[in-house]
């Protein structure tokens, strides 16, 4: 394990680890709690299947993910001398190359593969089923997190994960079983469910310095660029119409998901475990067939419903504090 400052991170949950965390982690002060931050996380990254599927109608989906992260990318980055100034730029090391690079890796991992494969997955599958895929996340993390972070997984913890994906497995055998959803389609989301947990365990065990403003700019800059030629190769221009749907939802994933719902991911990874902080994506599945509903009419099955039963009982065995000693 790297020098980075890891102890008090290893136990500690998005609810219960509300304390101060080493300097370089970069984390911002916020004023609101720390429940509502991540009740909001949750509503902006599950919503942005839906928001995503709506856009994809009118352009084609790596253009589309190019265009969107090299503009939040340039927003951030203009501003992020307002966001992470004043006394809190005091207390943050001078940023290194190590820790540029590290950024670009982690913005690859997380931007340019785990949204490229997702956003190709949305042309040919439902928003809802993208959302309930994702959510074994913290599966992933888990099985990892031990050996590489040294984080410490009690017999309550790997429960709750197991509740958690038996309610994902109940919500899936409704779509599967009919044939609603297609093989190479679950084998995309896979494979960017996988590159997000990498770059997740990365952002943890590498710990770049900077602010959450700033390093967020750089990982959306790097995924942007790197789609750019990929975009350009398998895709049409000629395919893009210029429509409301598409600057609507254009806008919604820049500053919404890409600002403010990525800004809240990293930021809480500060403040938790990434186990703990990763099993709030149990909360997708129920929110993606939430939006798949209200904003694209996508049929939600009784079978769905009664999954989401195991999964809130899962969230709450992984997030729950640890009991104090004595």
């Amino acid at each position: 394990m790297p020098p980075a400052s890891k102890a008090g991170l290893a136990d500690s949950t998005p609810l219960a680890a509300l304390r101060p965390v080493a300097p370089h982690t970069g984390a911002a002060a916020t004023f609101l709690p720390l429940p509502l931050l991540v009740a909001l996380f949750c509503v902006l990254w599950s919503s942005a299947f839906a928001g995503a599927k709506l856009a994809l109608a009118d352009c084609p989906p790596l253009i589309l993910l190019s265009a969107r992260l090299l503009l939040a990318g340039a927003i951030m980055l203009a501003l992020a001398p307002l966001w992470d100034s004043g006394a809190r730029r005091r207390d943050l090391p001078p940023i290194r190359r190590r820790d540029i690079l590290a950024l670009i890796g982690i913005g690859i991992l997380n931007n340019a593969v785990y949204l490229g494969l997702n956003w190709t997955a949305l042309t040919f599958t439902s928003s809802a089923y993208t959302a309930v895929l994702t959510s074994c996340l913290p599966l992933l993390v888990a099985l990892a997190a031990g050996p590489l972070l040294g984080e410490k997984m009690s017999l309550a913890k790997w429960a709750g994960i197991a509740l958690g994906l038996l309610g994902v497995v109940i919500v899936l055998r409704s779509r599967l079983a009919g044939a609603h959803e297609s093989l190479a389609g679950t084998l995309l989301i896979g494979g960017g469910v996988t590159a997000l947990a990498a770059g997740t365990l990365a952002f943890k065990y590498l710990a770049p310095r900077g602010g959450v403003w700033s390093g967020n700019a750089v990982q959306c800059l790097a995924g942007g660029l790197a789609l750019i030629p990929v975009a350009l190769a398998t895709e049409n221009p000629a395919d893009i119409h210029l429509t409301a749907n598409l600057f609507g939802g254009l806008a919604f994933l820049v500053v919404a998901v890409s600002i403010g719902g990525y800004g809240l991911w990293f930021y809480l990874l500060t403040r938790a475990s990434a186990t703990a902080a990763s099993s709030l994506h149990f909360l997708m599945p129920p929110l993606g067939l939430f939006f798949g509903w209200l904003l694209l009419g996508e049929a939600v099955p009784p079978l769905d419903i009664l999954g989401i039963v195991p999964i809130a009982l899962g969230i709450w065995l992984v997030t729950r504090p640890a009991r104090a000693p004595g």
